[in-house]
């Protein structure tokens, strides 16, 4: 399903690359994916053998009405092909490419107490000057941590947290 998925979403970004419409058909495909996700109904229906594909196709073009045409020409694609419960995939590998594209890199730090805005600010400059891309910065608080941060980079985990340094430290005692 990985490989289905980035392949429809490798042809749907070169498409949406070669029309200029990056951007309209990234928050398309997402507003689409969310309002999937959002209804039990609406998946039932798509994902469902029991409807024609072109009961699909009026659903469709009623569900996501005044979208782009490269879209709907996609998302029919997917209901005919019977590879619609891709989509969710599709979306992450879309996003995926698009960062990659726009030399993004998403950045999460996690701590316990919400930090200063200009500690944040450090730490994603930092990253930034580091690694060349643009950071794209996210907080979050977890009173789980204890103490310290964790920082996400990109698929990368930096774990700087007392909760981590207290589970190693157990795992030692333990062994001892």
């Amino acid at each position: 399903m990985e490989e289905i998925a980035r392949v429809y979403a490798r042809s749907l970004f070169d498409v949406a690359r070669e029309q200029d419409k990056l951007e309209v058909i990234r928050e398309q495909l997402g507003e689409f994916a969310d309002a999937l996700a959002g209804s039990h109904e609406l998946e039932v229906f798509f994902f469902s053998p029991y409807f024609s594909t072109e009961e699909k196709k009026d659903g469709l073009h009623r569900t996501v009405e005044g979208a782009d045409e490269t879209l709907n020409n996609f998302l029919e694609l997917l209901l005919e092909n019977h590879r619609m419960p891709v989509v969710f995939r599709v979306r992450r590998e879309f996003d995926r490419l698009w960062e990659e594209a726009n030399d993004l890199l998403p950045v999460q730090i996690t701590s316990a107490v919400a930090l200063d805005e200009s500690v944040s600010r450090r730490i994603g400059d930092e990253i930034g000057r580091q690694t060349g891309k643009q950071v794209q910065l996210t907080s979050t608080v977890d009173p789980d941590v204890i103490g310290g941060i964790v920082l996400r980079v990109g698929n990368s985990i930096l774990d700087a947290s007392i909760r981590n340094r207290l589970e190693t430290l157990r795992k030692q005692v333990a062994k001892g």
